[in-house]
């Protein structure tokens, strides 16, 4: 089985992948640090050297060779499900999962993050609920055609992670390690 992750920056989709895989033994792969290790740079990096286009070429490719893979959770970029045929082609993989989390909930994770995002690295605190608000409403259509969408707001705790990560694993009706 294929599972994709899907959703905004800062939905808990490499918290609740990571989880996942620790609790079926499934292997993790967060796109992002998949293209980081191939290319040995970190993704602002690579949007600084090569532009967004390019980037979003890469991680097709790398999408693509991640989805051959068997018996994997792949944690994918707020931005992948957005670009060429990226949502059909993981709808066509296995199963995708959109990840949910309110503007507030996803303004605060981004303000206590360690590492700034190459898309709000330049955007004021006070203007960053605006911009999200506008950036999910031009992603939704495409976020939508996932096969199932999970409300991803209560993972602040492991208690609250491991509770999510059971559902999930009846959701999907995977089996624990």
């Amino acid at each position: 089985m294929t599972i994709f992750l899907i959703g905004y920056m800062a939905s808990g989709k490499t918290t609740l992948g990571r989880a996942l895989s620790r609790a079926t033994g499934m292997t993790f792969i967060d796109l992002d640090f998949y293209i980081q290790q191939r290319y040995r740079k970190t993704i602002s990096e690579i949007f600084a050297e090569f532009g967004e286009e390019r980037f979003r070429e890469i991680e097709r490719e790398m999408l693509h060779e991640v989805g051959e893979f068997c018996d994997v959770i792949v944690s994918c970029g707020g931005g992948t499900p957005c670009y060429f045929d990226n949502m059909d082609f993981m709808n066509q993989r296995g199963t995708t999962i959109w990840l949910q989390a309110g503007v507030e909930c996803t303004v605060r994770r981004l303000l206590t993050a360690k590492t700034r995002r190459p898309i709000v690295e330049h955007i004021l605190p006070a203007e960053l609920p605006k911009f999200i608000q506008s950036h999910l409403e031009e992603r939704r259509p495409h976020y939508s055609k996932a096969r199932l969408s999970f409300p991803s707001e209560k993972i602040e705790t492991r208690a609250e992670i491991a509770e999510q990560v059971d559902r999930l694993i009846t959701l999907l009706s995977l089996q624990p390690k």
